[in-house]
C-alpha cells in the first residue's frame, strides 16, 4: 500500500498553482493519471521518486515513511527501489541496448526475458541513435524494469509505439507486472488506451 498526501507548488502558465494529492495506491495496482497539460502530472511522479520535493505532506510505502515534510524524512531516490520511464526516455547515448540493461542487473536470464518482452533481442548492440522512437521508448521501459522495482512510474510510456506493438507490449507487461506484484502509476495523454488494464485512476485538473 502506498499512501501519498502531498502539496507541491507548481509554476504554471497562469502563475503559481499548488498540486494537492491525497490518494492511496493499492499494492500491485495499475493507476492511470490524466489531466490537462501543465497540471502537474509529471511533477507528481518526480515527487514520488524523490527527484523533486513537495512543501508539505507524507509518502508512506508499505508502512515505511519515504517522505515527511514535518519530520524532515526524505529517503533518497536510490533507496526507494523505483523504476522510472521518463517522457524523453533519458537513455545513455554511449550505451548499447544490452548495456542499458547490464547497467541495472547482472541477471542474464532476466536480461534475455526483458529483451524478448520489448522485442529488442535482435538490436542488442545498437545505441539509441540507431533506434526508432518506439524502440527507444521500449528500451526505456525495459531499463526501468531491470532493477525489479516494487514501484514503476511511467510518463507517457507508449506515445511513440505503433498500435500493434503497443497492444502486444501492454499484454505482456500486464502479465509481468502481476507476476512481480509491481505497483504501477502511468501518466497518459490518452487514458482510453489503458482501459481494461488500469485498475484505478487519478485525475489532475
Amino acid at each position: 500500500m502506498i499512501n501519498v498526501t502531498i502539496e507541491k507548488k507548481l509554476k504554471g502558465y497562469h502563475g503559481q498553482q499548488v498540486i494537492k494529492v491525497d490518494h492511496q495506491f493499492t499494492a500491485g495496482s495499475v493507476t492511470k493519471i490524466y489531466g490537462p497539460s501543465g497540471s502537474g502530472k509529471t511533477t507528481f511522479l518526480k515527487v514520488i521518486a524523490s527527484l523533486t520535493k513537495p512543501e508539505k505532506g507524507r509518502i508512506v510505502v508499505g508502512g515505511i515513511t519515504w517522505f515527511d515534510a514535518e519530520q524532515k524524512i526524505d529517503v533518497p531516490t536510490q533507496k526507494r527501489n523505483v523504476g522510472f520511464v521518463f517522457q524523453q526516455y533519458a537513455l545513455f547515448p554511449n550505451m548499447t541496448v544490452r548495456q542499458h540493461l547490464e547497467y541495472a542487473t547482472t541477471d542474464e536470464l532476466w536480461i534475455k526475458r526483458l529483451l524478448l518482452l520489448g522485442k529488442l533481442d535482435t538490436l542488442q548492440t545498437h545505441k539509441p541513435e540507431y533506434l526508432s522512437g518506439g524502440q527507444q521508448q521500449r528500451l526505456a521501459i525495459l531499463r526501468a524494469l531491470a532493477t525489479r522495482p516494487k514501484l514503476l512510474l511511467m510518463d507517457e510510456p507508449f506515445s511513440a509505439i505503433d498500435p500493434k506493438m503497443k497492444a502486444e507490449l501492454m499484454a505482456e507487461l500486464s502479465v509481468l507486472l502481476k507476476e512481480m506484484e509491481i505497483t504501477t502509476i502511468i501518466v497518459s495523454h490518452n487514458p482510453q488506451e489503458l482501459d481494461g488494464w488500469a485498475t484505478d485512476e487519478l485525475v489532475f485538473e
